[in-house]
């Protein structure tokens, strides 16, 4: 059985006010014609179909397109469940027709985590999922009053751990399994587009929070593709299938598939190999890895809009506006402009200079070159850095370098007082 694992579409996503409906519609295309060609038995959406809990109608038009070109076109069933920016109450409305068509739609949980679970069944091939949507706070935890963040946290990883043991006693061990989320991993790398990646602000979830002996774990939320370590098993973020900003436009966008492959695996007898299946697979090789019963491998997603930043002083941004080394037609453009002091008329000079060679400019930004600066840190710094350094740096950011050096110092105390106990409590 072949599965492809997709997420956070965030159809009507607007990039500076300009619809990108076209670029979802190019990729809905592109998808059904990687289901074909792939021969794709399950396709599973984790989370995020929207980018809004009250998509336009066109962007709702285009959702049910795609799913009846997938239904009537192919024999792929699918499984989609509700992330944050999905309303899971009207993501989940029809689902009982839709389930008539080999697409099963997770809105929210009940008491009846029946719902939750979902077994496909092709030529004898089995496969349980659990899929678990988005679940906020106030969903998965009864209110303390009084309770501070920490506690929170430790419950809520409690509570989800809870959840998805419950749904694991209910599918048999017989099959090979697999789990769906939208929520943020610790060691997750995060996107600057994502919505707060923290449970209200409390402690994200570990690795080591999520249940053993499966075989692959869907995520949505994290617009970066990548693998989360820390279990035997592979915890993917298949990412987004357009960037989100700009800087999202720096890496690849990519969707996965899992063929489960070996004989032993069908009829109900259980995968030999399950927590050994896919040791040594590594993201973003491109490659096929086998391991055990499985084989994995990532596709890249075609560009469907390019989208550019530039960064520079004034003279600079026009000379590459106007300069023969770069193609800017059909482009979309941000420009980050460094400015010691005012330029009469340049955003429009600038507009102008690129609309000549076929581009768009969507946004200029006037900006310090400090600002400019503290703007390109990539991810991959940010990740690199302390929590201690990221502190000082966003304190600085704000208060300056020196005046307020003594009361840096102060609350830097009081942070890592907070660090060591969050430390602790998270080792419980």
């Amino acid at each position: 059985m072949r599965i492809l694992h997709t997420s956070d579409w965030h159809i009507g996503h607007r990039l500076y006010e300009r619809s990108r409906i076209d670029e979802h519609r190019q990729f809905l295309n592109w998808l059904l014609y990687i289901i074909k060609e792939e021969k794709i038995d399950a396709l599973l959406v984790s989370g995020d179909i929207f980018d809004s809990a009250l998509p336009s109608a066109e962007s709702t038009d285009l959702y049910y397109q795609f799913l009846f070109r997938l239904y009537a076109e192919t024999d792929a069933s699918a499984v989609i469940i509700a992330g944050n920016h999905d309303s899971a109450i009207r993501l989940a409305a029809p689902k009982r027709f839709l389930a008539m068509a080999r697409i099963h739609v997770v809105g929210g949980i009940s008491d009846n985590l029946d719902e939750c679970i979902i077994t496909l069944d092709k030529e004898n091939f089995n496969i349980a999922i659990a899929a678990v949507p988005y679940l906020s706070e106030g969903e998965l935890l009864s209110h303390v009053s009084f309770e501070s963040q920490i506690d929170r946290a430790r419950r809520y990883r409690e509570a989800l751990k809870a959840l998805y043991m419950q749904c694991l006693s209910k599918m048999s061990r017989r099959t090979p399994i697999m789990l769906m989320g939208h929520f943020f991993i610790h060691g997750g790398e995060v996107s600057e587009s994502e919505r707060s990646v923290q449970i209200g602000g409390s402690l994200p979830i570990s690795a080591r929070d999520l249940p053993p002996n499966i075989d692959y774990f869907a995520l949505g939320h994290l617009h970066r593709p990548q693998r989360i370590k820390g279990r035997e098993y592979p915890i993917v973020y298949s990412g987004s299938p357009l960037p989100m900003t700009f800087k999202e436009a720096t890496y690849d966008k990519k969707l996965y598939i899992l063929d489960l492959q070996n004989e032993a695996c069908k009829n109900g007898i259980a995968c030999p190999e399950r927590n050994e299946g896919m040791e040594g697979w590594e993201d973003g090789s491109g490659e096929t890895r086998r391991g055990g019963a499985y084989m994995l491998k990532s596709i890249t997603i075609p560009v469907f809009k390019e989208l550019c930043r530039v960064s520079g002083n004034f003279n600079d941004v026009m000379a590459e506006a106007r300069s023969d080394r770069f193609n800017w037609q059909g482009k979309y453009i941000e420009v980050q402009l460094k400015l010691d002091a005012p330029v009469l008329g340049a955003s429009d000079a600038i507009r102008n200079a690129f609309a000549q060679r076929g581009g768009e400019v969507l946004v200029v930004e006037a900006l310090s070159a400090k600002q400019i600066s503290d703007s390109d840190m990539s991810a991959e710094e940010i990740t690199a850095k302390s929590p201690e350094d990221i502190f000082a740096a966003f304190y600085k950011s704000k208060y300056g370098d020196d005046e307020q050096q003594q009361r840096l110092e102060e609350l830097m105390a009081t942070f890592k007082e907070l660090l060591a106990l969050a430390s602790e409590e998270d080792k419980k």
